[in-house]
């Protein structure tokens, strides 16, 4: 504010200043033909011309000083009302004096203040020296540069008590378990209105647990995607912690690939739907985001499955904001089989580490296969090491398909897909291609009503 106050004297300074040059202007002998010496002296000489007329030159004088005071006058005020009503607004604009949560190191809100406040002191300065196209353009610039920060307002989430959540899982009996996490339990919820959830208790037995959890309430707060789980809440206790979900009713592709069905209820152009889902997904954290998301820890397993099998990308404990964290930061996390080369031999966190781990999914809709399988007991086998020499091979790669959707889609499309899926997870990570264009690379392959573009050839009976 000092700053603002600082300007608001400048500016004062500088209107008295254009005063007192509009004054002199009017007054000078410059601009007053009449009362030059020269002038004077010559028509006092000339015939026609009488010397009385010094006294209208004056009164013209007198004149043109009331008009260059009222129009000096005018914009100073005009000025003084601009900055009354700036300050108003930044008044407005600032928030008041409370108390700091405990989200502070994902909310940037001070730093985006001082950047706003050094851009309207930019803004007053272009006032002085450049145009007003110039003006509006910085002012628009600001405004856009707050929206842009779509992760640094934590978003509202409701609080559950242990009681709610002990009555809406029947006390968390194992009936309605549902799943289970590295940290905790899943359960199934049916919470007021009949609303089904699914709620994950986590034990606070160590400070990575409590880590996680506060990471995935506060980016799940913030983040809305239609493929992205939804989270209606959280509650905390001493012992545990809890994240209340809407429930998947179908399960994790997980368990539809390698659970007791094998696959069975999902076709080719199902699990083509699924990664266009998953595509869309990462590309949102990815591309859409300010600051850009890494996931981290994207699977099969992670990937939930409505009633109409809609994908949803779950777990955002191990989730990072590119730049939030300096390399050091970052803990080796990931499940075996997803994690990138990069990260795992040298810390190299990207991007294309979830393009990666996208391959590896793809592998699996397409082949069936674990993207590791025990051999024996000390020995165990990649699904990308042992499927990549296939996969580009056109004569083996229909004999490697799941037998469940084996000649049930075009080759085409099959060869189409196995190529995306040799780009995401090769070891070089300049080679794998962007999320976008996986995401283009699939659309097509995608029926219209499954929410593709393509359209199929009802078959003739």
């Amino acid at each position: 504010m000092g700053k603002i106050l600082h300007l608001l004297l400048l500016l004062l300074k500088v209107s008295v200043l254009e005063f007192i040059i509009s004054v002199s202007a009017f007054t000078s002998p410059a601009s007053q033909p009449s009362l030059s010496p020269v002038y004077t002296s010559m028509a006092s000489f000339s015939p026609g011309i009488h010397m009385g007329k010094g006294q209208e030159h004056k009164l013209d004088a007198h004149k043109k000083l009331l008009i260059a005071l009222i129009i000096t006058s005018s914009s100073l005020g005009l000025i003084l009302v601009s900055c009354l009503c700036f300050w108003v607004y930044w008044s407005k604009k600032s928030p008041k004096n409370t108390k700091n949560s405990g989200n502070n190191h994902l909310n940037i809100k001070n730093e985006n203040k001082s950047a706003k406040l050094y851009i309207c002191n930019k803004i007053l300065y272009q006032f002085l020296h450049c145009d007003l196209s110039v003006l509006i353009s910085k002012w628009f610039h600001a405004e856009e540069g707050e929206s842009r920060i779509s992760l640094s307002k934590k978003g509202f989430v409701q609080s559950f008590d242990y009681k709610t959540l002990e009555k809406a899982t029947g006390g968390f009996k194992d009936g309605n378990l549902i799943g289970r996490g590295g940290f905790g339990d899943v359960y199934k919820a049916c919470l007021g209105n009949n609303t089904l959830a699914a709620v994950k208790k986590i034990e606070n037995v160590s400070q990575e647990a409590k880590r996680e959890f506060q990471n995935e309430v506060d980016l799940l707060s913030k983040i809305h995607h239609p493929n992205i789980i939804s989270l209606f809440g959280y509650g905390n206790e001493l012992s545990s912690s809890f994240i209340v979900y809407e429930l998947m009713e179908s399960g994790s592709l997980d368990t539809q690939l390698h659970g007791p069905s094998r696959g069975s209820a999902l076709t080719w152009h199902m699990r083509m739907k699924i990664a266009l889902d998953t595509a869309r997904a990462v590309e949102y954290l990815h591309e859409r985001c300010r600051p850009p998301v890494i996931h981290r820890d994207l699977k099969s397993s992670n990937i939930l499955l409505d009633s109409s099998f809609n994908a949803k990308i779950s777990d955002f404990g191990l989730a990072v904001m590119v730049g939030a964290h300096g390399k050091n930061n970052i803990k080796l996390s990931g499940t075996l089989g997803y994690v990138a080369p990069e990260y795992l031999l040298d810390g190299k966190l990207t991007d294309k580490s979830d393009v990666y781990a996208f391959g590896v999914v793809l592998l699996e809709l397409l082949l069936g296969r674990r993207p590791v399988e025990k051999l024996s007991s000390v020995q165990c086998q990649s699904l990308v090491t042992w499927a990549m020499p296939q996969l580009t091979d056109r004569s083996k790669l229909p004999k490697i398909v799941d037998p469940v959707i084996k000649d049930t889609m075009d080759h085409k499309h099959l060869y189409q897909v196995a190529a995306v899926a040799v780009l995401c997870v090769q070891p070089e990570p300049s080679y794998r291609p962007l999320i976008t264009d996986v995401l283009h690379s699939l659309v097509p392959l995608v029926p219209v009503e499954l929410g593709g573009t393509l359209r199929l050839i009802p078959s003739s009976s």
